[in-house]
């Protein structure tokens, strides 16, 4: 698979916790940062959006497909495991993570940052020294409803993740939707400015979006809860109808 191919299925799933040809490849990982200082840390819900688009940006850089400086490295990764870790930076940190080669993507009061791929053992000094705990966030006011004419990402509602830990879920349910998608949708999507919601889904609603043919999210259970399904993918095919300015 390819950094432009579709989403893989059956026992090809890389989000899948049972052992495949995929654990044979060098394992690499998509690295983000998170800003979160002191007197003014994002709200949660912004923030996982936040880390989605982010996600499909990288994906979607001229550097990482074709023969962009990248696209090796996502192609690796995404040959092997999907893997994403994010970790949280402010001030000085922040500062020098802005430094390496990656993206800043902002959102209303969120920013992450992404990086290229790296090998699972092989990251840069002063990311690997950033803390992957302590992204506990809130939301100052409850948010509204799901965007009807854009991609939802659906959470399960029965898992207590950590903000960091959402982050990378809601960045693998981006990715899902982009392995979908044509080259045309994919190209409207990204002139739209890759607009998505995320939200906690009803127990009610959890049991509708899993039963059906939706993109869905299978965490391997390598981190903070067992292994199995945290978001469920809502509306890619909307994506179709999105039209960016010429």
């Amino acid at each position: 698979m390819t950094s432009d191919s579709p989403v893989p299925g059956g026992d090809a799933d890389p989000f899948r916790n049972e052992r495949t040809s995929r654990d044979e490849a060098p394992q690499f990982v998509l690295p983000l940062v998170v800003r979160i200082e002191r007197d003014a840390p994002p709200a949660r819900t912004d923030a996982l959006e936040t880390a989605a688009r982010a996600v499909l940006t990288i994906l979607s850089d001229e550097r990482a497909v074709g023969d962009g400086e990248w696209a090796q490295a996502v192609r690796d990764w995404q040959d092997a495991r999907i893997r994403k870790v994010v970790r949280r930076a402010r001030g000085a940190e922040w500062r020098r993570a802005e430094a390496l080669p990656g993206i800043t993507v902002t959102g209303k009061s969120a920013q992450v940052r992404v990086f290229p791929p790296v090998p699972l053992d092989g990251w840069p000094k002063d990311l690997a020294k950033l803390q992957v705990s302590g992204t506990d966030l809130d939301d100052p006011e409850v948010p509204g409803d799901a965007d009807p004419t854009a991609p939802v990402l659906w959470l399960n509602p029965e898992l207590d993740m950590s903000a960091g830990k959402t982050m990378a879920q809601t960045g693998h349910g981006a990715q899902l939707a982009w392995w979908e998608l044509s080259d045309a949708a994919r190209t409207a999507w990204r002139q739209a400015g890759f607009p998505l919601t995320v939200r906690t889904a009803t127990p009610a609603r959890w049991a509708e979006l899993i039963g059906g043919e939706r993109p869905l999210v299978r965490d391997a259970g390598f981190t903070e809860i067992a292994p199995g399904l945290t978001v469920a993918v809502e509306g890619h095919d909307r994506v179709g109808e999105l039209r960016g300015e010429e």
